[in-house]
């Protein structure tokens, strides 16, 4: 399958297994993917994740986090940039996301980082999602 915008697909196979109950996601990996998904571990939004390397891209098999009553820890993703609008945020101007409560993820010329990372290391970058 062809698909014209990676990121949101990994992001919308996310959000449909944790409101379709599932405890594990399997995505087609690729370095962008695999440093989004460290940070939402690193975040506490997912249990944990495995990259399987195969003869062709590779799989990251995500192991989803649910709270005590079986909600999704994660209640909103959002892509921010698209392959259509890109959006470049400089560092004055790297938004908080709910308040400080979410995080904002960003491409930067230091790698994928986190808004609160951003800000602290003085670089702007793609804004790619938010998520809280």
């Amino acid at each position: 399958m062809n698909v014209t915008d990676p990121i949101a697909d990994f992001l919308t196979r996310i959000r449909n297994a944790q409101s379709a109950g599932h405890k594990m996601v399997s995505i087609p990996a690729s370095k962008m993917k695999i440093a989004m998904t460290y940070i939402l571990k690193r975040e506490g939004f997912i249990k944990d994740f495995r990259c399987i390397r195969d003869n062709k891209q590779g799989i990251i098999k995500i192991l989803l986090r649910y709270t005590d009553n079986d909600k999704g820890v994660i209640v909103h993703v959002q892509r921010q940039s698209r392959p259509g609008r890109r959006v470049f945020v400089g560092v004055k101007d790297i938004p908080y996301v709910k308040n400080g409560f979410g995080f904002g993820m960003y491409s930067t010329s230091r790698g994928v980082m986190t808004c609160r990372e951003a800000r602290q290391k003085g670089v702007g970058g793609e804004y790619l999602c938010s998520v809280f």
